[in-house]
């Protein structure tokens, strides 16, 4: 790290980075070329050249915990607000923004959630600039706040039988608000966690973000089984699936509390202090690291396609609309499948830091491609136990495939544009991998008349993502806060 407090001092050459020397070779020429001829007076050298090698910034602990809750609690507010969308339009939304639809009403319903991923993009160029220009936490405060505005106005919106065809327009322009939020929030939570790591620890610090997406699922479907337990039909269909959306503000609030309390990453902070900000991180990560973008975004999509066959509706939709189970039932097999997929997140992401990002990978992945065609047998067979084992068993292979995640991202690409490299990468395995699996799925179901069909269009991704990342370099033991990206 640097330090401008320690007295000037004969420049040393600095050590060559591991699997290159591009970056020590560049500092060694800049400082040689400014030494002075004459050496009887004091010369002010500027500050100390990063060590190469070195385990990165000191951090007090205090600040390790804080940065573990802010970016676990926020990301699970922030995934809270995105799944109670996706939950309740598998549910109901069919019926009260697009019933002139008709048969088509369902699969409209589940596109509203697959629409918001185009704009993931978006979000992740904006704010992966302001995260690259002005840190990390100005992006998680923002986003936090534009995710609770919108899912609490969806709470408020008025439906087709209230305003006719304006309703489900508006529904769709909120929806496409919370992608906007989504597509920046995962990236600045993600390297704030990992950039705050300490040495030989990314993975765990990587985790917290990442388990707030099972646990978002976990709260947000745990308050729908709730409301649909305590209310019946007609109350919940009038008024009671408004109640998670409003409640989305309360959640908003504590999340600012906590967040605001966290430091920017010292990895940004060092960045700024020597003045190596990039001007325009955007062009920069697309001219020079586009095969880095592209790699990690399809390491993405065989994890993202299975989500959200959970987290998108898809299981919770044909569970009780098509083998008409007990919906609260089956709410409550979703939960403990989001529990299940915390632990299994924890573990991947910790046991990353001893074998690598790369193998835990490749083990997920392994995994997930035959358990498919089980997975999807077991839901054909039509009964709550069957239901229940597909649910909670995907859960591990998807916490394998999810947890290494933040720390493989942040170790893909230079620092100065890191925000931007891993949240356009991310948006963009998020519409390859997760934006209309549902629909898709919806549609296989319906073409071949059994969802088993769906097996085969879910292992094609998983296999173009097992392959992809084997492609990928794991620098699991390089510090951090020097990969160059070269």
């Amino acid at each position: 790290m640097t330090d401008t407090n320690l007295p000037p001092k004969t420049p040393e050459p600095a050590p060559r980075a591991a699997g290159g020397g591009a970056a020590g070779e560049h500092h060694e020429h800049h400082h040689h070329a400014h030494l002075p001829h004459l050496h009887h007076e004091p010369v002010e050298l500027g500050p100390a050249d990063v060590v190469l090698d070195s385990p990165g910034p000191v951090i007090p602990t205090v600040e390790y915990r804080r940065v573990a809750l802010a970016t676990a609690v926020g990301t699970t507010i922030e995934w809270y607000d995105f799944f109670i969308y996706a939950n309740v339009a598998a549910l109901l939304f069919a019926k009260l923004f697009f019933s002139g639809l008709g048969s088509l009403a369902q699969l409209a319903s589940l596109a509203t959630v697959g629409v918001s991923f185009f704009f993931r993009p978006l979000g992740a160029i904006v704010m992966g600039r302001v995260g690259d220009r002005l840190g990390r936490r100005a992006v998680l405060i923002f986003t936090l706040v534009l995710m609770g505005l919108s899912t609490t106005l969806v709470g408020l919106l008025p439906t087709t039988a209230q305003i006719g065809a304006l309703a489900p327009v508006l529904l769709i322009v909120l929806r496409c608000l919370q992608g906007f939020s989504a597509g920046g929030e995962w990236g600045g939570a993600a390297m704030l966690a990992v950039e705050h790591a300490p040495h030989g620890k990314r993975g765990r610090f990587g985790a917290f973000p990442q388990m707030g997406v099972p646990a978002g699922m976990l709260i947000a479907t745990a308050l729908l089984s709730l409301m649909s337990a305590t209310l019946d039909t007609a109350s919940f269909e009038s008024w009671g699936w408004r109640v998670p959306f409003l409640f989305s503000i309360v959640l908003v609030f504590l999340g600012q509390y906590i967040r605001r309390r966290v430091e920017e990453s010292a990895v940004f902070m060092e960045l700024r202090q020597d003045q190596k900000l990039s001007a325009s991180p955007l062009r920069e990560v697309l001219t020079k690291h586009p095969k880095r973008v592209l790699q990690a975004a399809f390491v993405f999509v065989g994890n993202n396609a299975l989500g959200y066959m959970i987290v998108g509706g898809f299981i919770l939709g044909y569970a009780t609309k098509t083998l008409k189970l007990p919906q609260t039932q089956v709410m409550v097999w979703v939960v403990v499948a989001a529990a299940v997929w915390i632990v299994s997140t924890w573990f991947a992401a910790n046991w990353s830091d001893r074998i690598g990002r790369i193998k835990v990978y490749t083990a997920g992945y392994l995994f997930t491609i035959p358990w498919l065609f089980v997975m999807f047998w077991l839901l054909a067979q039509g009964t709550l136990t069957h239901v229940a084992i597909a649910l909670v068993i995907t859960a591990i292979p998807q916490g394998l495939t999810y947890g290494p995640q933040s720390a493989l991202y942040a170790e893909m690409f230079p620092a100065s544009i890191r925000l931007s490299g891993v949240s356009l990468a991310y948006a963009i395995g998020a519409i390859l991998g997760g934006a209309f699996a549902p629909t898709i799925a919806e549609y296989l179901t319906l073409r071949f008349g059994t969802v088993t069909s769906v097996a085969f269009y879910l292992a094609a991704v998983a296999l173009v993502s097992l392959v992809v990342v084997n492609t990928i370099k794991d620098r699991s033991q390089e510090p951090l806060h020097t990969i160059s990206g070269h």
